[in-house]
């Protein structure tokens, strides 16, 4: 495939997936509440660019009419979400209860030791 063919190739791509994006994108704005469904936030005309269509099962091509697999959620729960699904396992990855130790690794414990051995 010569580069012009390739260039070709990926605008088309970019395209289907934009077309495919916005239609469901508005389905679901005209099917949910405008609504974040972890936080609560409200979205109005104003702000609806923060609001973003989750698929639940984080499938991207089951788009079932009836908006069963979408939710509403506001950029920053929607970061949160992908932040703990593991893509490679398709399982979520449990979060550390509020109050422990989420860390297991100490980047500065010899910090200490290592400052006093330069002097």
């Amino acid at each position: 495939m010569s580069k012009e063919e390739m260039e070709q190739f990926l605008a088309r791509a970019r395209q289907l997936n934009e077309e495919r994006m916005k239609g469901y994108r508005e389905q679901s704005l005209r099917i949910h509440p405008w609504v974040c469904a972890r936080c609560g936030r409200q979205f109005t005309l104003k702000n609806l660019k923060e609001l973003t269509v989750h698929h639940k099962d984080h499938n991207h091509d089951n788009n079932p009419p009836d908006g069963s697999n979408w939710e509403h959620l506001c950029v920053y729960c929607h970061d949160a979400e992908h932040g703990r699904y593991d893509e490679a396992t398709g399982d979520y990855v449990e979060l550390p209860e509020e109050g422990t130790a989420s860390m297991t690794h100490s980047p500065f414990a010899a910090l200490q030791d290592m400052m006093k051995k330069k002097r």
